[in-house]
């Protein structure tokens, strides 16, 4: 045989044994110092990058059928052209199973041989199926991270820049996002008479549709408090729901907790649409503030009951949204509305603000390595014990 027809051999036993899975050939007919030409993000030039990179390809793509369609060598350089078929049956290029059966693959290799080993490797592949969907997928990633993005931005613009004042209270919030946006909200409203509305909501879905329905509804709730003459959170969430339901598409709604303080007395009036209960505690007691009314936006003409409590010293409300009970631990099992208010109970006398001591019970219950999976926000309205 000549040294092209050699080359060309020794060429078509490697790719073959690699499209079967035989990473042992690449010790045995790659040179100590090759140098591979054609790298991917966060491959690198050796052999044992180059091993690696094999590797990662095979636990993803199984091949099926492997067929060299032409070879040309020249000198110490051959250039083969191939086409394989396979399944992509996991995870390939940092992008989740695709199951394609029979997905048809194009490339064109150029290896260059010394000494009857494979000194370098230049490849390029066609675009088909596989590619053609690894590309799609990755472009769907960034456009949903730009999205997630933007969301953000909406949400974080649409949450207050300070917290209010008061003499002899304690409002203190928090406010943790997750990976993916969901529509949680708070806010204050200072109406007359030195009165202090306080709200915390929550918008289903997530990204930009539920940001935008988030910060839309913060808006109106802060239009109807200051337009209407009486201190009703009632009247408030009936008012906005009207005018919400006209405007977000029908398989969205908003879900609002509104209360209005007097400071001077500690009464403390409100109204609910549809959200988590609040809890009242004082001592080592933790009730549920129950008030009937509908999700803002989901149906017409509703009326919102409204009730009223007066806090005394040392008593406060805990207000909250769904990523805090819905958080599960390792599991499966879900942190629950009993943990929680058996934790609020438990917190008589604790040095700790209550947010504080939520969360560290949450980061108990979760466990090392949790995943958030929801936006978390809490709001502690408490009065100063004289």
């Amino acid at each position: 045989m000549s040294s092209t027809e050699e080359n060309k051999a020794l060429v078509r036993r490697f790719l073959e044994e690699l499209a079967r899975g035989n990473l042992d050939v690449i010790d045995e007919l790659l040179s100590p110092d090759f140098v591979d030409r054609s790298l991917m993000p966060g491959q690198g030039p050796t052999r044992e990058d180059f091993k690696r990179s094999v590797a990662e390809i095979l636990e993803g793509f199984s091949t099926t059928a492997f067929a060299i369609e032409e070879q040309v060598a020249e000198g110490d350089a051959v250039v083969t052209r191939v086409r394989e078929i396979g399944v992509q049956r996991g995870e390939l290029a940092g992008l989740a199973r695709t199951g394609l059966e029979d997905t048809t693959n194009r490339g064109i290799y150029i290896h260059h041989i010394s000494g009857g080993k494979i000194t370098e490797e230049w490849s390029t592949q066609e675009p088909r199926p596989l590619w053609e969907n690894l590309t799609q997928e990755l472009r769907e990633r960034e456009r949903i991270e730009q999205e997630l993005q933007v969301a953000r931005r909406i949400q974080q613009a649409s949450l207050p820049e300070e917290v209010p004042a008061l003499e002899g209270w304690q409002i203190s919030p928090f406010y943790r996002p997750a990976r993916e946006v969901g529509g949680d909200f708070y806010d204050f409203h200072l109406l007359s008479e030195g009165r202090l509305g306080l709200l915390v909501g929550d918008a289903t879905g997530k990204g930009v549709p539920a940001a935008l329905v988030m910060s839309t509804t913060c808006g109106m709730l802060q239009l109807a408090a200051q337009a209407l003459a009486s201190f009703s959170p009632g009247e408030v969430l009936a008012q906005v729901n009207g005018t919400l339901f006209a405007r977000i598409p029908p398989n969205m709604f908003v879900t609002c907790f509104y209360a209005i303080l007097d400071p001077n007395s500690g009464n403390l009036t409100y109204a609910n649409a549809g959200h988590d209960l609040p809890y009242l505690w004082h001592g080592g007691n933790a009730e549920e503030l129950r008030a009937r009314g509908m999700p803002l936006g989901l149906m017409p003409g509703m009326g919102y009951e409204e009730k009223k409590i007066e806090l005394d010293s040392g008593e406060g409300v805990f207000f909250y949204s769904d990523g805090l009970v819905e958080a599960h631990g390792p599991e499966g099992e879900m942190f629950g509305f009993p943990r929680l208010r058996s934790l609020i109970a438990r917190h008589a006398g604790d040095q700790r603000a209550l947010g504080e001591f939520l969360m560290e019970g949450l980061y108990s219950f979760v466990g090392e390595g949790w995943e958030q999976e929801d936006d978390i926000t809490l709001l502690t309205l408490r009065r100063y014990a004289t």
